[in-house]
């Protein structure tokens, strides 16, 4: 079996303007040649220029949410098929913050996903639990959950990812233990492998949850750890490089 390849994929959030452009120059002109993806998703305001900007690097441009219907009367929404058309490779789907403040059930994002995927964009499907849960001793059981419910079938022979997020580790630089993390990717895999038999194996699972250079080559070595979804570190070049060369 073969290891899916790597992916570090940057969540700006609601950063960014066009100066912040440069920070993604400069991550670019440093990557050289590694096994390893790479993606910044910048607020939708910026996926053309950062596009432009990044057009013939190894960077992916990706957006950090999408509608659910290709068009119609949705003020203030966008669809999938107007990310690909602005320079877009990838989307975020159910984020965390998404799920909380906007309310996204599972039916949803997975929804949200088979829009994606008719717009040829690759999803990064997040899942995670509450401080509450995992003290309930019900982080496995809500995580699983949220993996069957946010990931329909037509994901089967596509290029995808999940995103492992604590919720109660984003943005606070607290970070489960390796051992929670390495239970929480293993039991994730054999959900995907229940669902897709074989082709399970073949989506890198991210962790997400305050991810920097100073705990990135711990988490990324961990067992069933294939990249990571990068918040507040993505946004200078530095501290990005430095998640990336811990691989």
């Amino acid at each position: 079996m073969t290891a899916p390849t790597p992916l570090i994929a940057g969540n700006w959030k609601m950063n960014g303007t066009a100066a912040s452009i440069d920070e993604a120059r400069i991550v670019a002109a440093s990557l050289g040649r590694r096994n390893v993806r790479v993606a910044i998703c910048p607020p939708t305001t910026l996926i053309h220029r950062l596009s432009e900007a990044l057009a013939g690097s190894a960077i992916l441009v990706g957006a950090q949410d999408s509608h659910e219907e290709a068009a119609g009367a949705f003020t203030g929404d966008v669809s999938a098929h107007m990310l690909a058309d602005a320079g877009a490779k990838l989307v975020i789907l159910g984020h965390s913050e998404r799920r909380a403040v906007y309310r996204e059930s599972d039916a949803s994002v997975a929804r949200k996903v088979a829009a994606a995927l008719r717009a040829d964009l690759e999803p990064i499907v997040c899942v995670g639990e509450s401080l509450d849960e995992r003290q309930a001793g019900q982080a496995l059981a809500v995580v699983t959950g949220q993996v069957r419910g946010s990931l329909p079938l037509e994901l089967a022979g596509k290029a995808y990812s999940v995103a492992y997020e604590p919720v109660w580790a984003i943005g606070t630089g607290l970070t489960p233990t390796l051992p929670e993390i390495e239970e929480m990717h293993a039991a994730i895999r054999a959900t995907l492998r229940e669902m897709f038999g074989a082709e399970g194996d073949d989506p890198p699972i991210l962790y997400g949850g305050s991810v920097k250079p100073a705990n990135a080559a711990e988490i990324l070595h961990a067992k069933e750890v294939g990249g990571a979804l990068v918040g507040g570190a993505s946004l200078k070049a530095a501290d990005f490089l430095g998640i990336i060369n811990a691989l």
